[in-house]
């Protein structure tokens, strides 16, 4: 994964260039020892790495564990601009992020698949994973792409109330039906499509433990569809959260974001809950 030119939280240019190029450096041998054993992940592509017995490892036969992930750190989500279903690139944070959660998770029991939402930001992430845990694709599923914002896509959200106010008080309310103006999805028709392919995929994968890239809407979604909660709070970029699939869903574990201590995050995360 290229990294981007863009040097976050520093003081000493001559060190964050050195920095920088050591990064990039160990990236790229990573990279060619992949290659050397025959690895490479695809998008809903041919399988390109010889086969591993997959490790489901205490994983009872009628269950299926998800780990939902977030992906990682945006120019956009950097920015406090509003994406939806637009396009918008990790950036250099984002894609160390990517990283560690990927080297986080390759020290787990090895997933069956990764699976990802078409937009890129969650696909460059699920990569990164794939490749770390030598699964030999990412097998994209557009019904896990962020929820359509309508005319707030694209703006800053400091600007979204004044640009936009119906569309604004739309995304914020509690009236869960309501869609938002300007082509934009009620939350109802998220919680529908996030939670149906969710469930596509646990019935798929029973006894199995699988890799779910997606965004924090859909993140947010899914908490509150499986807890009746009212508020599902902060939702980290590269955040892990861990779902259990027996016919009915549970939570074994949220937010986790333990692998970043030495990569750093955005406080303000995912909060679709309380106006920034």
């Amino acid at each position: 994964m290229a990294a981007s030119a863009c040097i976050h939280s520093t003081n000493d240019g001559a060190k964050s260039w050195v920095c920088l190029q050591w990064w990039k450096m160990t990236r790229l041998l990573s990279f060619i020892w992949r290659l050397s054993v025959g690895f490479s992940p695809r998008i809903n592509g041919v399988k390109g790495f010889k086969s591993i017995e997959d490790v489901q490892d205490g994983i009872p036969s009628e269950v299926t564990e998800i780990v939902l992930v977030r992906h990682g750190e945006t120019t956009w989500n950097a920015a406090g601009r509003i994406q939806g279903q637009m396009e918008s690139d990790l950036n250099e944070v984002g894609q160390k992020q990517a990283v560690a959660i990927a080297e986080r998770l390759a020290k787990e029991p090895r997933p069956a698949t990764v699976y990802s939402s078409d937009l890129k930001r969650a696909k460059h992430t699920a990569l990164e994973i794939a490749e770390n845990c030598f699964c030999p694709e990412v097998i994209e599923v557009p019904e896990l792409k962020e929820r359509h914002v309508g005319s707030l896509q694209g703006l800053f959200w400091t600007e979204g109330e004044e640009k936009e106010p119906q569309a604004y008080r739309a995304f914020f309310s509690d009236q869960n039906d309501l869609e938002i103006p300007g082509g934009g999805e009620s939350f109802d028709q998220l919680c529908e499509r996030s939670m149906h392919a969710l469930e596509k995929i646990a019935k798929k994968h029973k006894g199995e433990r699988v890799i779910v890239v997606t965004h924090g809407g859909v993140i947010r979604a899914v908490y509150m569809k499986i807890t009746a909660a009212p508020s599902a709070g902060k939702l980290l970029n590269a955040s892990v959260n861990v779902l259990h699939f027996d016919g009915k869903w549970s939570i074994k574990s949220w937010g986790d974001v333990s692998h970043l201590s030495s990569v750093g995050f955005l406080q303000r995360g995912f909060d679709g809950d309380s106006k920034h």
